[in-house]
């Protein structure tokens, strides 16, 4: 009697939301490297980084539109993926103000309202409304940073910016404690790396960070609860 191979399980489904450039894309490309289907979103046109890697993994990339500060198109993307059952979901969003340096006090409006939206509203508005997308098991992770950390601030500056992650930070624990700690979730510090973010100076290259980011991420997919770490696996203090 003939025995009927056995089909091949499918590979595991990653939504990557802000993957168009810097270490989005890079998120991108390496996780397609390892064999996860990928659903990544831009913001802007076809004509970006996520372009060439959809020539090289055709089959694996689909690529959709998405401002995260834009409600409608949040609403929008969970209709578009309403068939869809994904095993992660990572939410790379960050940006500052045009002077970084600036002491809070002298911070306008504007640059507040539009940092602590992008930085730490916009991603957990996307997770509650795409966290249904996510298998019951399924991680949830956020691009956090170490200017997030209160316990290790021991210099200042980028206040705007450490402002904003530290109350990603918050969110992300309310987040944790109100579902009962019942998925992993993760927030990732990648260092300072050199993206138009994080400017020529910064101590790390994109190829230094992302494999380890990308680790730490497969590792906690059987854990529960949240954690803060780096890229190296170490734990950021609060």
């Amino acid at each position: 009697m003939t025995k009927t191979p056995l089909s091949a399980p499918p590979p595991p489904h990653l939504l990557l939301v802000g993957a168009s450039r810097g270490l989005g894309l890079a998120l991108a490309e390496a996780f397609l490297m390892r064999g996860w289907r990928v659903t990544a979103t831009r913001r802007g046109t076809p004509e970006d980084g996520l372009a060439e890697l959809a020539t090289r993994f055709p089959d694996c990339l689909v690529t959709e539109k998405l401002d995260i500060t834009c409600d409608t198109q949040i609403a929008a993307l969970r209709q578009t993926l309403t068939d869809e059952r994904f095993d992660m979901l990572f939410i790379n969003a960050g940006t500052t103000n045009a002077q970084p340096d600036q002491p809070i006090g002298q911070v306008s409006t504007s640059d507040f309202m539009q940092i602590m939206l992008t930085n730490a509203l916009a991603p957990m508005r996307v997770i509650e409304t795409l966290d249904c997308l996510v298998s019951p098991q399924g991680l949830i992770g956020v691009m956090s940073s170490g200017q997030g950390s209160v316990t290790n601030n021991n210099g200042g500056q980028r206040e705007l910016y450490r402002g904003s992650k530290a109350a990603l930070n918050q969110f992300m624990r309310c987040y944790d404690a109100r579902i009962g700690r019942s998925r992993p979730l993760a927030l990732i510090a990648p260092g300072w790396v050199r993206t138009s973010l994080g400017g020529a100076q910064a101590r790390f290259s994109i190829e230094e960070t992302i494999p380890g980011v990308v680790d730490v991420l497969s590792a906690h997919q059987a854990g529960s609860g949240l954690i803060y770490r780096d890229f190296k696996g170490r734990d950021v203090a609060w």
